[in-house]
């Protein structure tokens, strides 16, 4: 297994420490309906920053684990998106990678050498999948920043908006990484957050910082569209 770092960028749910961990050390986020086995290696990340990709987020397609749509990152597009950077192994991010697309990590994952090897023109595509594109974003201490993202772009798929509990643990990991506010959090997500087909601003659901704790306690709440 490798021990060369890179920097794991998430736009995404894994802004969140604790469900980030759940890739990392197995386990089941608040409000989710899937568990996931956890990486090889389980050390979690002893470094993080926040950074702010160039690029725009937006929400398509349906969420095997949380329900409703899923945050995907447009390099190509005009924005600015929010992240976070954790500094991972080549391996670790190999099997986050793999349980985003919902396959069990695999010791023998050509990714790997990929990765180790460096990424032609700052871009691979592992497959087909919504997760299988990789982009490198930058450098940060001499090492890659990757992240991963659909193989479309903003304007190439239909919109769909996020269920609360999914975007209960994005605003977790903003509040987290970039010290936000809740009205900080809700601008933003008001700002991303497009209806379905046409691209039109959507209703924001509802996200306070109390619904983890309520769906850690209780698997069954699911939060609520306000």
């Amino acid at each position: 297994m490798s021990t060369t770092d890179l920097w794991y960028v998430s736009y995404g749910s894994n802004m969140s420490r604790r469900r980030l961990g759940c890739y990392i050390e197995g386990g089941q986020p608040p409000g989710a309906q899937m568990s996931y086995v956890g990486a090889r290696d389980t050390t979690m990340p002893l470094a993080d920053i926040a950074v702010t990709l160039p690029g725009s987020l937006y929400f398509a397609g349906e969420s095997r684990t949380w329900g409703g749509g899923v945050a995907f990152y447009d390099h190509d597009s005009p924005g600015a998106t929010a992240a976070r950077a954790y500094r991972i192994t080549v391996s670790q991010f190999v099997d986050i990678a793999a349980q985003e697309m919902h396959r069990i990590p695999d010791p023998g994952d050509p990714l790997e050498a990929v990765l180790l090897n460096g990424l032609p023109d700052a871009r691979h595509q592992v497959g087909p999948g919504v997760y299988e594109t990789l982009i490198e974003v930058g450098r940060h201490d001499g090492l890659p920043m990757l992240t991963f993202t659909a193989p479309h772009g903003l304007d190439a798929t239909s919109h769909a908006a996020p269920r609360p509990a999914y975007l209960a643990m994005l605003a977790e990991g903003l509040r987290e990484a970039h010290g936000w506010d809740q009205e900080q959090v809700d601008q933003y997500f008001a700002s991303v957050i497009r209806g379905e087909g046409e691209g039109r601003r959507a209703a924001l659901p509802s996200h306070s910082p109390d619904a983890l704790d309520l769906m850690a306690r209780d698997p069954d709440f699911a939060g609520s569209r306000e």
